[in-house]
């Protein structure tokens, strides 16, 4: 391979790859269709903002000032204020509310 042929695949590899990782959670189903019964059967819907503002008020619950929350690549994506002020981004796991880096 030519030396010029060699940079330009290291420049696509380079390119293809993420320069941070972003967090993946196995993602909780309890509210992607309603209350599951044995049986499979469902009892309502609810929907995607639905979803976000229980996340929210679940993450509120166990001491995460969180602003908002929303589902995203199977985590909870949440805004959390700052004790000095000012919000940073935070995942976390669905089902157990653990923080995911």
């Amino acid at each position: 391979m030519s030396r010029k042929l060699m940079t330009v695949f290291a420049l696509a590899v380079l390119a293809a790859t993420p320069a941070t990782a972003a967090p993946f959670c196995t993602g909780g189903d309890w509210g992607s269709g309603g209350i599951r019964i044995s049986g499979g059967i469902r009892i309502g819907t609810i929907d995607s903002d639905d979803r976000h503002e229980i996340n929210l008020m679940r993450l509120r619950r166990a001491g995460i000032d969180a602003t908002r929350a929303e589902e995203w690549n199977g985590c909870i994506r949440a805004f959390v204020r700052q004790p000095g002020g000012g919000e940073i981004m935070q995942f976390f796991d669905p089902n157990t509310l653990e923080q995911v880096y």
